[in-house]
């Protein structure tokens, strides 16, 4: 049978449209200005958050609204925080840019839960640790990219000035790195990923065509 490369095309084209994921990718729950949580999309494709929610271990979808980060392009993090948004981004020296949302009142507690719900009320990511994981002063983050979404706390490590996700300190003094991950490597353009997946395709097409 021949392929055409339209067609390999069209096909790259939905393989570039996969479902985008969003991730916990940070979290403090005590020191400084506030606690604050990080979510990352790590999927190739802009979401929108609205509807979306965070709770705690009670597991109730609604609880803290996420709706006004707006949409979540691919590679972006946004965090939440008890602190005001101004004070944290000044206390964290962070860009305006970076999506905060403050003044929420369902703390963290040492030993707890963090849990993210999309807008249907589903659960899509899950972190639980207890008391012997301290991020006081200090924020948890993961160890690799296999830990996230796995709810397995032992991959996470603490953060450490200069560490590979590029953590620094504060000015009140903790230390972490809100507002970006190392996870979130950058995603080609549509275009570009598409005319990639469908060279290889159309390589291999031609290979087997020359088979004996």
């Amino acid at each position: 049978m021949k392929t055409s490369l339209p067609l390999l095309l069209s096909l790259a084209a939905g393989a570039a449209q996969a479902a985008p994921s969003v991730a916990i990718t940070e979290w403090m729950y005590r020191g400084g200005v506030g606690e604050f949580v990080e979510f990352t999309n790590v999927g190739n494709q802009a979401i929108d958050l609205a509807g979306w929610s965070f709770d705690d271990e009670s597991r109730l979808p609604g609880v803290l609204d996420l709706s006004a980060f707006g949409t979540l392009a691919a590679g972006e993090s946004v965090l939440i925080t008890e602190a005001d948004a101004a004070v944290f981004r000044s206390d964290w020296n962070l860009s305006s840019t970076v999506k905060v949302i403050g003044n929420y009142t369902n703390n963290l507690g040492n030993g707890d839960e963090i849990n993210l719900f999309d807008a249907a009320g589903t659960l899509v990511d899950r972190l639980t640790y207890d008391r012997s994981v301290v991020t006081s002063d200090v924020s948890g983050r993961p160890g690799s990219s296999a830990v996230l979404g796995a709810n397995q706390v032992s991959g996470w490590v603490l953060s450490a000035v200069g560490d590979s996700e590029g953590s620094w300190r504060s000015a009140a003094g903790t230390i972490g790195s809100p507002g970006s991950t190392q996870f979130a490597s950058p995603v080609p353009e549509p275009g570009t990923y598409a005319l990639m997946l469908a060279g290889g395709a159309l390589v291999g097409a031609l290979a087997r065509r020359r088979r004996p």
